[in-house]
């Protein structure tokens, strides 16, 4: 569909000029034409507009010659597809795969216990209402009912964009015009509002809580949030750790508008198991002590246009003393996965939830004491415009590196340091070749402090005068609004200090990673991070330990999981990593034996676990 989804953009900047050409290309391909339905007929275009009408046979054309069908996944689709960029920043908005939506219905629909004629079922964030469309569907099929009942009496939808509502009115018309139902007017119960503040007694006569919720919250990460959406985060208590994500207080929402025994199932980022901006949700969820079920997608990414990694959630209303947790990929999902029990006291809020092997992770964290107290991690410099400040040089003579950056420019060696990207370590590269330059206007002291303009203007003047000719692409750092102690200074002031020995690695890897030690404290290091400060013995005992099958085990247990199968190094991933206790001999030991499969043995051992 990407030729549509092109005309589309191109065709109109306006929600419902888009839409009426959507709906009258979806008329047109399936050969429906409603009678009665007001709302229908006010999107259809006529012959007799002539220049829509000739838009129109345009588009049908365009969709005609690049699928065979024309059906009601592809009008979800490209609904979703045409929100403008901006507004997918700010509400998160995306198309959730009809497989996806079908298996979270139909589950949901089975784990409640009575299905009467008042049941009632909610979407908080419905975007153009795909959970609704296939909700309305096993509705039908389970109760025989008009869509015009369900409509009226079972459906509810919320979203924050009105031309959302608008279209999830037109899919839902559309459903039942397909199926011979063409009502003049269908009586919806959708609303255009923020879930954040809104009130569902005000709408609803009687509520006392849905039977099932349904969804997939919306993908906002905390620095794109406004300030109005930050201040009403404040209101929900999961959101009082770290900077929330807006997908956070969803739970808590949608629960606290949940029956008792009622039934939420989200399709959702699976980041809250372990992440800082997580902590008050799990505690919450440990406090509270649900009957939740997971299916965890890990490293898969389902979603075509976001790049996030998911599980699904189904919470029951109903007290249970543990979690239910599997994995899956989203293409082998089905009615009966075979979960594992993980208890709740077991589980800890703080330190993030091991779900996935908890026995053995437990025994590697109460080994010995954390990582994180034993040892200090440190990112790489930030200079926020690496291709202005780090260079590969083409060239040097006595006094200069000669720098190729739209032009050929030459740099004082004075003001020049070398630095390593240890992002990219391997095995199969040496540290001396991963070497480049970085213009330092920072003097060369153990703590260096920003130099004066005057002083590189004078002593350092072709670095000076190659600085000044980037200014304006240095002022756009942090979107402009950059508080800097100059303009010529890095973007953050972390890790420009000397440090004598430092353990590079990087912060992903998709297997045990290189880890490479380095006592000049004069090279820098950027993207990656390091071990830092500790002594050289130190630091080969702790390289051993972390590139052992136990503590890549542990990272691929408990860290979060990227593309390509690559995990997080970060330091908040490894800091309850336990550091087993060694005794002197064991350290004279460890410092002699190469043979891998010897010392994977040995931490085996030491840990008593058994890994893979």
């Amino acid at each position: 569909m990407r030729n549509a989804f092109k005309y589309l953009s191109q065709y109109s900047a306006t929600p419902k000029d888009v839409d009426r050409l959507t709906i009258s290309a979806f008329l047109e391909i399936n050969k429906l034409k409603p009678q009665k339905n007001k709302l229908l007929k006010s999107y259809s275009i006529a012959k007799t507009e002539k220049e829509e009408h000739a838009s129109l046979i345009e588009f049908v054309s365009v969709i005609n010659a690049e699928t065979k069908e024309f059906g009601f996944e592809e009008l979800i689709e490209l609904f979703e597809f045409v929100i403008s960029p901006a507004d997918r920043v700010i509400n998160g908005a995306i198309y959730t795969p009809e497989k996806i939506r079908n298996f979270i219905v139909k589950e949901a629909f089975g784990k409640i216990s009575n299905l009467n004629d008042s049941i009632k079922i909610s979407d908080i964030a419905c975007g153009c209402g795909g959970f609704l469309f296939n909700t309305s569907i096993e509705l039908k099929s389970r109760t025989g009912k008009t869509y015009s009942e369900i409509f009226k009496n079972n459906i509810f939808g919320l979203d924050i964009q009105e031309y959302s509502i608008s279209r999830t009115k037109l899919l839902l018309s559309l459903l039942a015009l397909q199926s011979g139902e063409d009502e003049m007017e269908f009586g919806f119960n959708l609303f255009q509002g923020d879930s954040l503040d809104f009130d569902w007694t005000i709408k609803i006569d009687g509520f006392n809580g849905f039977d099932i919720i349904l969804g997939n919250p919306p993908y906002v990460c905390a620095r794109n949030l406004d300030e109005d959406t930050k201040d009403k985060l404040k209101n929900w208590e999961v959101c009082k750790s770290g900077n929330s994500d807006l997908y956070i207080p969803f739970f808590q929402i949608a629960i606290e508008n949940l029956r008792i025994n009622g039934v939420l199932g989200f399709i959702t980022m699976n980041s809250f198991f372990k992440s800082l901006n997580g902590r008050a949700l799990r505690d919450y969820f440990q406090r509270k002590q649900f009957a939740i079920s997971i299916i965890d997608f890990g490293s898969e990414q389902v979603f075509k246009s976001k790049n996030t990694y998911t599980c699904i959630c189904f919470i029951e209303n109903r007290y249970q003393n543990f979690i239910s947790y599997t994995t899956s990929e989203s293409d082998k999902l089905k009615s009966k996965h075979s979960f594992k029990k993980v208890h709740y006291e077991i589980l800890d809020s703080k330190k993030g939830w091991n779900l996935k092997d908890n026995k053995t992770i437990t025994k590697i964290e109460s080994t010995g004491l954390p990582f994180g107290e034993l040892y200090q991690t440190r990112h790489g410099i930030a200079t926020l415009k690496n291709d202005i400040y780090i260079f590969r040089p083409i060239d040097e003579d006595e006094n200069f590196f000669y720098l190729q950056n739209g032009s050929l420019y030459k740099i004082e060696k004075g003001i020049c340091k070398d630095i390593v990207n240890s992002n990219k370590l391997s095995r199969e590269v040496n540290l001396n070749n991963l070497k480049e330059k970085v213009i330092f206007p920072y003097n060369q002291q153990e703590r260096p402090k920003l130099l004066e303009e005057k002083l590189i203007e004078e002593k350092f003047p072709e670095a000076y005068k190659y600085l000044q000719n980037k200014r304006k692409a240095l002022a756009q750092r942090d979107k402009g609004n950059g508080n800097y102690e100059n303009w010529f200074a890095f973007g953050r002031t972390q890790s420009l200090e000397k440090i004598k020995n430092k353990m590079f690695f990087p912060k992903y890897s998709d297997r045990t990673p290189n880890f490479i030690i380095n006592s000049d404290d004069d090279l820098l290091f950027y993207n990656g991070l390091a071990v830092v400060g500790s002594s050289e013995i130190e630091m080969k005992i702790i390289k051993k330990i972390m590139e052992s099958n136990v503590f890549w085990y542990y990272i691929k247990t408990t860290s979060k999981p990227y593309s390509s199968n690559y995990y997080s190094l970060n330091g908040n991933y490894i800091k309850n990593f336990g550091v087993c206790e060694l005794t002197y001999e064991e350290k004279k030991y460890l410092m002699k034996e190469t043979d891998l499969d010897i010392l994977n043995e040995f931490f085996e051992d030491k840990y008593e676990v058994k890994v893979k």
